[in-house]
């Protein structure tokens, strides 16, 4: 799959899922934006990179902020082709963590359910509005939700409301774009070890006794072997290959889809 000639913009790919998914669309050709909060982490990501890159300070979730990341993008780079919204945070708050996970809904403050949609949805709406206009006709955009968004996953509740709106909000952004030939797809990760994934665990062994003694990464295994049918955690290269097919002529009949990249862990129930 060739993305030669294309530019691509990856939010929140200083490191982790975004800086996979924007490795992947270099290893294809595509000329490659990333974005990240940090300047320092999008410029070594965008460093990294072995085609015609550049990091960028913007937030995600600011429609003034992205706006002048977009005209940035196309005057150095020519055009926007493909947006990756790919910014958002991990689930985990403060207040749950001492909770059981039947009891995580009533830790949620106000506070810690807005911060969940204004990073993990708002993200998504904000960079999605700056960057349609500059979008040419036949583009893509990939949203990237998480199978906390498939099923009930109560001790994530805000995390999975917020990803279950993107995928919601992936089906009517389809419908609303197929005038203009710009396919809209939702990418679903399963188990990826993050810095997100870390905090997770950290909650994990906090609660269940049966993790006390256990490092963060011996817990994330142990949840791979309980959970994953395929029984191997995802990597973010995982993610990038499937939003390099959805961004590419292979894919130019698929729109409003919401796929699972998680070795089938979505087949069961999480929780």
């Amino acid at each position: 799959m060739s993305l030669e000639n294309k530019v691509v913009l990856v939010t929140g790919a200083g490191r982790g899922i975004g800086a996979g998914i924007a490795k992947c669309f270099a290893q294809h050709g595509a000329k490659v934006a990333v974005t990240d909060l940090s300047q320092e982490l999008a410029d070594s990501s965008a460093a990294a990179l072995d085609t015609q890159s550049m990091g960028i300070v913007a937030d995600a979730a600011n429609q003034n902020s992205m706006a002048e990341a977009i005209d940035l993008v196309a005057s150095k780079l020519g055009q926007l082709d493909i947006l990756v919204n790919n910014a958002g945070i991990g689930g985990l708050n403060v207040e749950a963590q001492e909770l059981s996970p039947a009891s995580a809904f009533l830790g949620l403050s106000d506070d810690n359910w807005d911060e969940q949609l204004h990073y993990n949805l708002r993200t998504a709406f904000s960079s999605t509005h700056a960057a349609i206009s500059r979008i040419r006709d036949g583009g893509s955009i990939i949203n990237i939700a998480s199978i906390a968004a498939l099923s009930p996953t109560p001790m994530l509740p805000a995390y999975g409301a917020a990803k279950a709106a993107v995928a919601h909000l992936t089906r009517t952004l389809a419908v609303d774009l197929a005038s203009r030939k710009i396919r809209v797809n939702c990418i679903c990760p399963g188990i990826i070890w993050t810095r997100a994934w870390e905090l997770l665990a950290d909650g994990m062994k906090a609660r269940q006794s049966e993790f006390a003694n256990m490092s963060q990464r011996q817990i994330f295994e142990v949840v791979i072997e309980n959970a994953a049918p395929l029984g191997e955690e995802q990597t973010p290269e995982d993610i990038g290959n499937l939003a390099v097919f959805f961004a590419s002529d292979q894919a130019r009949q698929i729109t409003g889809q919401v796929v699972a990249v998680d070795g089938g862990i979505s087949l069961g129930q999480m929780g």
